[in-house]
């Protein structure tokens, strides 16, 4: 039974992560546009980038391989992400504010996730 638990919860998280990288692909232009307004260098580069990096970790999770690897892939995406795309404390809008408070919080519930996954 907990092989099964184990196994649903690598299809689901490893699942969100190649659906996030998918639609870095799918909606490039507006991905583009949102890095840009962050600021982000070479924003066409980084969304693709960040897209690689998110379908390549997601694919280790879901099929249990380089785990490892696939873990820092993630946690290299995560963490400048969150800071940088997510931080809330800078903006001045309210409904904004509550917005990207609650990516901020997602991301970093992620990130504890992932941490969790590692086997040492």
């Amino acid at each position: 039974m907990l092989n099964a638990i184990h196994i649903l919860g690598q299809v689901i998280f490893g699942g969100y992560f190649i659906w996030q990288g998918i639609l870095h692909f799918m909606n490039h232009r507006d991905y583009t546009d949102y890095a840009m307004m962050n600021k982000v260098p070479m924003p066409g580069v980084a969304v693709h980038v960040t897209g690689i990096l998110l379908i390549l970790g997601g694919l280790g999770v879901f099929f249990n391989m380089y785990t490892t690897i696939a873990l820092i892939l993630l946690i290299i995406f995560l963490i400048p992400v969150t800071v940088i795309m997510h931080s809330f404390w800078k903006s001045d809008n309210p409904g904004e504010k509550a917005a990207q408070k609650v990516a901020f919080l997602k991301n970093m519930a992620l990130l504890g996730a992932t941490l969790l996954l590692f086997q040492f």
